[in-house]
């Protein structure tokens, strides 16, 4: 400071003399432009202090979460298995926090990633099947980064996350981008291309957004990225070379896959020098069965191989640090945690606030210090609605503590995992007061941990039931009933070949393999007269082999199994159809649209109906219901043209007849009808126009 002062007495005048003698009024007007100089050069000496702190100060860390469907611990190399299916997971391990023993709160997607996202219980968020939405006021990551500056973007597998088709409805809050747009399948179409994507694909996605985010519009602001990887979810199909390579173990080749395709997103990361400096987390949601204690899949059981999952951690920097050999954070925790922990420990590496609401604990602490000599002892909570709410069996609840498994079912279960990993030795009669124990324990934790809100209810959706459906889950109404507790119906121990045959026969439907699947859900009714479900499926399947008189008489028995749905009236309807009896379809469709207003193919097939029934003032009414929520319906749009030129309204089927054919330019059907209402109104040149059009594509004149 002393040098800038002193250079300031020896300015110049702004005519280049020196400045004037003291005293004198150019000496008084001189010092102070002196003065204002100096005070000049202090402020910009500060700001430039100030903007190289600023400039020292590294902006927020980017976050990448990848979270790997149904993937279960032990085929994790990292975490001891010697199948050598995921190499490019090890290598991130090692630059990692590993934690061992890490749990899934519920054993289906959904509602476990629900917990990932908010940092609360299954009974907190009460996300607790399909269909169920993410209630507004719950803590969500996209949404608290989203308010810390990140830019937000979601790339997932399948139907089930996506908000769009009514599974996963609310989990698009907070994010700028959310890639979906999953539909059902047709008839000939594969599922990649409809109800789920490759990994492959989902990463291709993911890649495509990064190069437009990190473009010179954005350089500097953070992103969060979520990217989910569906691949190892049944039926096991990987693509080529591993179909080969694993022909013999089909759910190994998808873990090396999803391995590949892991490995190619963070080599990509690598590539634009994303990696280093980023938090990357990834687990599974849940994990398989694969037949062990009797489950094939998942949902029912909340054994160690649906419910501990691989889980990792890498903080920012990591990777240089291991490079320089300087201390890492990279480690192998064997402290029980649970994935309601990955939020609040995201949060907390990057500095923002946990939400109070967030009821896992960080692991931050746990990451960074030396590992101690004996892990604590966390409790870790599971449950799963699933068995009530698709067969009404009974909920499962479960609690791991100390070396104990205890699940809370109408049979309670005790396992010591320290002897029995396997949990293969009930110990819950020998030892009753531990029993009792950890039942009390479990009640206690579950009752402070529980939202006092009742869950909102949820819109239910018929065509979502059936997208369900296509991804191999029991189609259920969400709000059928609240959660059961773990004495209400048959314990799920007893009934797990029953959701075993359902999966399968419900696999073999949606492949339409339906000679196949027609004798599995014969043996399903014959073992559970009373559920719906396998009715409905054998109704489907005869319907699609055109035995049509067998599939009413099975089709009758879900409605009478289920009459409150809409989609058994609407199944036998159609049944009745197929058999030429429409008037008995009428009141059946009349019923599904009742309880489903807004479902568009019910109404347009009661406006159908209505029209081979002489009923035309009703079929246009239909029409208009379907074009109320699908505005661009073309089959509602040509049917009510039709009906309309019927019954000699042809000025008003006009409109619904052009856009009709605009929707649809290659369909004759709309400029045949276009040329009998033309006639009607005696507009003879547009008429034959019409018809020329519909014979020039393939309606002869004497159609």
């Amino acid at each position: 400071m002393k040098d800038i002062q002193s250079g300031a007495a020896g300015v110049s005048g702004p005519l280049g003399g020196r400045a004037g003698t003291p005293g004198s009024p150019s000496a008084t007007v001189e010092s102070a432009s002196g003065f204002i100089i100096s005070v000049m050069r202090r402020l910009s000496l500060v700001f430039l202090l100030a903007a190289s702190v600023l400039a020292a100060v590294p902006p927020p860390p980017n976050i990448i979460l990848i979270t790997l469907d149904t993937v279960r611990a032990d085929r994790m190399g990292f975490l001891g298995s010697k199948r050598g299916l995921t190499p490019n997971l090890d290598a991130l391990a090692r630059q990692s926090a590993v934690f061992t023993r890490a749990y899934s709160q519920v054993p289906l997607t959904t509602p476990s990633h629900a917990t990932i996202l908010t940092g609360t219980y299954p009974q907190f968020h009460q996300v607790s099947d399909f269909q169920v939405p993410l209630a507004q006021e719950l803590p969500y990551a996209p949404a608290v980064l989203q308010a810390h500056g990140y830019r937000t973007a979601a790339f997932v597998g399948a139907m089930v996350l996506d908000p769009g088709s009514e599974f996963a409805p609310g989990f698009d809050r907070g994010f700028d981008v959310y890639d979906a747009g999953f539909r059902m399948r047709h008839h000939g179409e594969d599922r990649y291309h409809t109800t789920e994507r490759r990994g492959g694909e989902v990463v291709a996605h993911a890649l495509a957004w990064l190069n437009q985010n990190q473009s010179k519009q954005h350089p500097k602001v953070p992103f969060f990225l979520w990217v989910h990887l569906y691949d190892a979810h049944h039926p096991y199909d990987p693509p080529q070379p591993y179909k080969t390579k694993y022909a013999s173990a089909p759910y190994d080749g998808e873990i090396a896959y999803v391995d590949a395709t892991v490995g190619k997103l963070l080599s990509q990361l690598r590539v634009r020098g994303l990696y280093d400096g980023a938090l990357i987390a990834v687990m599974a949601d849940h994990g398989e069965a694969l037949g062990e204690h009797g489950e094939d899949t998942h949902g029912i059981f909340l054994y160690d191989e649906t419910i501990r999952v691989p889980l990792m951690i890498k903080l920012p920097g990591e990777a240089g640090k291991l490079a320089a050999g300087k201390q890492s954070s990279a480690k192998r925790i064997e402290t029980r945690v649970g994935l309601v922990d990955v939020l609040p420990t995201i949060l907390d590496a990057v500095g923002v606030a946990v939400p109070q609401e967030v009821q896992g604990q960080s692991l931050l602490d746990m990451m960074k210090a030396p590992p101690p000599p004996t892990p604590a002892d966390r409790p870790a909570y599971a449950e799963t609605d699933y068995p009530h709410r698709a067969y009404r069996w009974s909920s499962l609840r479960a609690l791991r503590t100390g070396k104990y498994l205890y699940i809370q079912a109408p049979r309670q279960e005790l396992y010591d995992q320290s002897a029995d990993q396997k949990a293969e030795h009930d110990l819950s009669v020998a030892s009753a007061a531990v029993t009792s124990t950890l039942a009390g324990q479990l009640d206690a934790f579950r009752q402070k941990t529980s939202n006092s809100h009742e869950a909102p209810k949820t819109a239910v959706d018929p065509a979502a039931q059936e997208k369900l459906a296509a991804l191999g889950y029991m189609a259920t109404d969400p709000n059928a009933s609240k959660p059961g507790a773990p004495d209400q119906g048959a314990d799920p121990k007893d009934k797990i070949e029953i959701a075993n045959l359902s999966s399968e026969a419900n696999f073999l439907v949606e492949e339409e393999r339906y000679p196949a699947a027609v004798p599995l859900l014969q043996k399903l009714i014959a073992k559970d007269p009373g559920a719906p479900v396998p009715y409905s499926q054998l109704g489907r399947s005869y319907v699609a082999m055109n035995e049509y008189e067998k599939a009413v008489p099975v089709l009758r028995k879900v409605v009478e199994l289920n009459p409150d749905s809409a989609s058994p009236h609407f199944q036998l309807a159609v049944a009745l159809l197929a058999n030429e009896s429409v008037a008995a379809a009428v009141p059946e469709l009349e019923i599904a649209v009742e309880k489903a207003p807004q479902w568009d193919q019910a109404h347009f097939l009661l406006a159908s109906a209505y029209a081979q029934t002489d009923r035309a003032r009703e079929a246009v009414t239909e029409c208009e219901k379907v074009l109320e929520v699908t505005p661009s319906h073309y089959g509602a749009l040509l049917l009510e043209g039709q009906v309309l030129v019927t019954s000699k309204h042809a000025d008003a089927a006009l409109p619904r007849l052009e856009k009709a054919a605009a929707l649809e330019p290659d369909a004759p059907e709309p400029h045949m009808f276009l040329a009998d209402a033309y006639d009607q109104l005696g507009r003879k040149t547009e008429a034959a126009k019409e018809r020329a059009a519909a014979k020039h594509l393939g309606v002869s004149d004497k159609e």
